[in-house]
């Protein structure tokens, strides 16, 4: 069984103590990942540091080029890399080589983005004055990332920080490291200078309390659960350290009388299924106006049954094995509870695969409460309750009763109520007759409890940057 390294300063190194790295469909390891203790992590921030008075003054364009060398090697084991995915986090193949996708495009955006630090020159106020504003990168950055899109949603940090001139030491989830080791194995063969990006596995805690209370790092960004972000924020309280944090859903889909129901129907599949329900903006809550309600219940379930279930490598399939068995206890006990409280169980919702597996036959509930645990926090599984609205004003109270504010759906053919809802729904993003809004040149992010800050778009280099005045007085 492989045996992964970490990448420390420019090099692979493999430790005494590893971790096993289990596959989700059988439960069984399939490879080991080495682990770093809190004095090397310390070390891959000291390195980190030394890098940065070099890679700082590296131009945007040489640094853009760096990342462009990187997506090409990226691309170059898209099919080594996607497998590898897969079998440390279940998803379907297919799905996997859409996060090989996503990952290159990235990559591209922020190496364009690298050359567009802008500052700007501001008119003077004051006789005998300029201003002048510039852009400067913050420092060591530490990136953690999560195990449901274990890729992309690293690189997304990774990417912005260095195009802006930061150094990274990346600390992927315990669950699905192999993706990120090979990963530096790409960086490595970019020839990206040593210290500039390095890779550490291992105790969440003493890995997090490091990258806190080490004064060298100068920013964390992460992507997890509010929970983790809020001892984040208690943490960074003492050295008012930066934080960029991209944290928990319970995203809306509103489906109105006047939608284009088949269109309707896919979106809410996709939005609701893709990556076995294990996304942030997954759909949690959809409402559907009265008018269209059985004809869309009746399409929908009716392509929740016919969706194939199984290991993430099998032909056609099209739901995974959930991350753990854990994650399927917790997803039956939501069902569980919803069904206590008089929803309606219309398919699905039962433990399902081989001994050691981690499957669940997708589901679907009607007319679950709100007080439900599911209509409060995210299930993270194939599970969609719906509920039936009456009037845009009922969807969009409803829809906004919740702590979190990441994503939105609204399926609508009104333009003047998709304007409406885009002002009124509390969301970072919003879909309108679109299921997958994420692109590389638009922010994403949420408001409320789902977090602080945007990564992508021009707003994710400049999460990284720190902005300066100067303020000169002329003869």
């Amino acid at each position: 069984m492989k045996i992964h390294p970490l990448y420390l300063n420019g090099e692979f190194v493999t430790t005494a103590e590893t971790l096993a790295v289990l596959n989700p469909s059988t439960g069984q390891p399939f490879a080991r990942m080495s682990v770093a203790s809190r004095p090397v992590v310390a070390q891959a921030i000291a390195s980190a540091h030394t890098a940065f008075s070099t890679w700082r003054n590296v131009t945007g364009k040489s640094r853009g080029d760096f990342l462009l060398k990187i997506a090409a090697e990226v691309e170059r084991r898209k099919d080594e890399i996607a497998r590898a995915i897969t079998m440390e986090n279940g998803k379907p193949l297919a799905q996997s080589q859409g996060e090989i996708g996503m990952t290159v495009d990235h990559l591209r955006w922020f190496a364009e983005e690298a050359r567009r630090g802008y500052g700007r020159i501001i008119p003077p106020q004051a006789d005998g004055k300029r201003h002048l504003v510039i852009k400067s990168p913050l420092g060591v950055v530490a990136a953690i990332s999560p195990w449901n899109f274990p890729l992309v949603l690293a690189v997304r940090k990774i990417a912005p920080a260095l195009a802006a001139g930061c150094t990274v030491v990346l600390k992927p989830a315990s669950a699905t490291p192999v993706c990120a080791a090979l990963f530096a194995e790409c960086v490595h063969a970019a020839g990206l200078p040593r210290g500039v990006f390095q890779l550490v596995v291992g105790a969440a805690s003493e890995i997090g309390a490091e990258f806190l209370e080490n004064p060298r790092c100068r920013k964390i960004t992460f992507t997890g659960s509010t929970e983790v972000g809020k001892k984040l924020i208690a943490g960074a309280a003492a050295t008012v350290k930066p934080l960029s944090l991209e944290l928990g859903g319970h995203s809306p889909v509103l489906v109105f009388d006047d939608a284009d129901l088949p269109r309707a129907v896919e979106g809410a599949m996709i939005a609701k299924y893709r990556n076995t329900g294990q996304s942030c903006i997954a759909a949690n809550r959809i409402y559907v106006q009265r008018g269209c309600a059985q004809a869309f219940i009746t399409a929908f379930v009716e392509r929740v049954k016919a969706l194939k279930v199984g290991d993430g490598l099998g032909a056609g399939i099209d739901v995974g094995p959930l991350i753990n068995p854990a994650a399927v206890d917790f997803a039956l006990s939501h069902i569980a509870d919803a069904q206590a409280r008089g929803a309606k169980l219309l398919c699905g919702g039962t433990r399902s695969g081989a001994p050691g597996g981690a499957f669940l036959e997708p589901a679907v509930l009607l007319d679950v409460p709100g007080a439900a645990l599911g209509m409060c926090e995210e299930t993270f599984a194939p599970v969609a309750y719906l509920n039936v609205f009456d009037t845009e004003e009922e969807a969009i109270s409803r829809a906004n009763d919740t702590t979190y504010g990441l994503a939105a759906y609204v399926f609508t053919r009104d333009l003047n109520r998709a304007f409406r809802l885009m002002e009124s729904l509390e969301a970072g993003m919003i879909g309108i007759n679109d299921s997958v809004p994420t692109t590389s040149n638009a922010p994403f992010g949420g408001v409320k409890q789902s977090g602080w800050g945007r990564e992508l778009g021009i707003e994710g280099m400049d999460a990284f940057l720190d902005t300066k005045h100067a303020s000169f007085v002329v003869a």
